[in-house]
């Protein structure tokens, strides 16, 4: 995890490049990439730039900026609510953003990268953001009703084959309850993160078991408030510190 403040920046290998820019995007981070590449977009106009030298900034908001090295305007972009995508392929690195309404995709296609940096961004003056997700955690852990009346935590970092539940217990029914913390705002990644866990222990559970997700963030951007009412999940506000 990047905590507020610190920054990390290499000079990378290809699959370096890609593990780092897969952290922002799973963490809602902000990631910089500079380096050799070719734009493509497709949805209501198609263009392509060919290969030339770009900064592309990938916001936790879902926003995409390709910027040349002219002028004070991306040379293409995506607006917030996007879902950003990272892989390699062979010794490039290929970056998507996806716009579902209307239906679009920014493909950036690297054949080097020369520099990729990952932040921990906060503004002040949009958002006063202290503690950690061990501290949210703990706010639970000390008065479950906080999630929702009749909560009961059973464990915390539970595994499963999707990875480790942060917190994992039933509700007043005795359904099962997969908690998810996020310590700051969180895009559509977060959501697809609760998810798999929730479809991970519905295969591992008894047949009958009802399994419920609860994200628990201090606010979530309007794209993933969408994809969890979509996928059946529930989001609780909450903040790291009480007085936040």
């Amino acid at each position: 995890m990047i905590e507020s403040g610190e920054r990390a920046r290499v000079q990378p290998e290809t699959t370096e490049a890609s593990r780092l820019v897969e952290t922002a995007i799973q963490e809602g981070l902000l990631a910089t990439l500079f380096g050799r590449c070719r734009v493509e977009y497709e949805g209501r106009a198609a263009s392509t730039l060919k290969e030339g030298e770009r900064l592309v900034v990938l916001k936790p908001d879902g926003t995409a900026l390709v910027h040349s090295d002219e002028g004070q305007k991306p040379v293409n972009w995506q607006p917030p609510g996007c879902t950003h995508e990272v892989q390699t392929d062979g010794d490039s690195l290929v970056v998507r953003s996806r716009r579902e309404t209307p239906e679009e995709v920014l493909l950036v296609e690297f054949e080097s990268v020369d520099h990729v940096a990952i932040f921990d961004v906060t503004d002040d003056h949009d958002l006063s953001l202290t503690g950690t997700e061990e501290d949210l955690r703990d706010r639970i852990l000390e008065d479950p009703s906080i999630l929702e009346p009749g909560f009961e935590p059973r464990a915390t970092e539970r595994q499963t084959p999707a990875g480790a539940v942060d917190i994992y217990g039933v509700d007043g029914d005795g359904n099962a309850v997969v908690v998810e913390l996020k310590r700051r705002r969180v895009g559509p990644d977060a959501v697809s993160q609760l998810n798999r866990y929730v479809e991970s222990l519905e295969r591992d559970l008894h047949a009958e078991t009802t399994v419920r997700g609860f994200l628990v963030a201090p606010s979530v951007t309007e794209r993933a408030s969408r994809l969890l009412g979509e996928r059946g999940l529930e989001f609780v506000s909450l903040a790291p510190s009480p007085d936040t």
